[in-house]
């Protein structure tokens, strides 16, 4: 089980590059077995193309060891480790530094839904953390930077709003699996640039109603949900 996670882990690393969300080694991709207690990671600072499912490395969930002598996880780890056990409902976490998506949190905006495209997959804004404060900063970073993210959701469903901009840092996407983790970075990132596009085209666009919002997103997400064909 744990080998195929690591496939999995692997494969969905490789898949941010070569859907243009990474650079160098600009991201990670995680995802968790809750009931074995572990996430898995990409290793620290390693090339993609030098990325294998053997070099995926395994931390413990509870206590944010890592459970492997040969390589560091990520040094994101204590912040997925954060997003994990605040939000029970996910099990693989996406970080970038993606162009348009990377932009909006260096500017310190949420994104508006400005379109269909945006609620068929974001039932709201995709929010932007606070600045994080100094002694956050120094002491701990990481892990506060997963407080801070827990923090702005505090009144924000993180399973119907599964993206989130780290103020002056960049864009994390989770989901209920790897590859709904990784198809909300890829629709997060093209969001993002509509959403600049629109803007730039018409600076006073104003955000789409609240039920169209709705519509797009219950008919592909929830008990409602009629987009797509029905599963056997």
């Amino acid at each position: 089980m744990l080998d195929e996670l690591k496939r999995q882990v692997c494969e969905a690393n490789l898949r941010i590059v070569t859907e243009g969300l990474v650079l160098l080694s600009w991201g990670n991709v995680s995802a968790v077995d809750r009931d074995e207690d572990v996430l898995v990671i990409k290793p620290s600072g390693m090339a993609y193309q030098a990325m294998t499912a053997e070099a995926m490395v395994t931390v413990s969930l509870s206590t944010g060891k890592a459970l492997e002598d040969a390589r560091r996880p990520s040094s994101d780890t204590p912040t997925h480790l954060e997003l994990y056990r605040a939000f029970p409902g996910i099990k693989a976490i996406v970080h970038t530094h993606s162009l348009y998506a990377t932009a909006w949190a260096q500017a310190g905006r949420d994104i508006p839904v400005l379109g269909t495209t945006h609620a068929d997959c974001f039932d709201g804004s995709i929010p932007v953390t606070r600045s994080m404060r100094e002694n956050e900063i120094r002491d701990d970073y990481e892990r506060n930077t997963g407080k801070v993210i827990v923090e702005r959701f505090r009144k924000i469903d993180p399973m119907r709003v599964p993206a989130v901009l780290v103020r002056g840092h960049g864009p994390f996407t989770w989901g209920g699996s790897i590859e709904e983790a990784v198809e909300n970075a890829i629709v997060l990132e093209r969001v993002a640039q509509m959403a600049s596009a629109a803007l730039a085209l018409n600076p006073s666009v104003r955000p789409i109603g609240k039920a169209l919002r709705e519509k797009h997103f219950s008919r592909k997400h929830g008990p409602s949900a009629y987009y797509g064909q029905k599963r056997k």
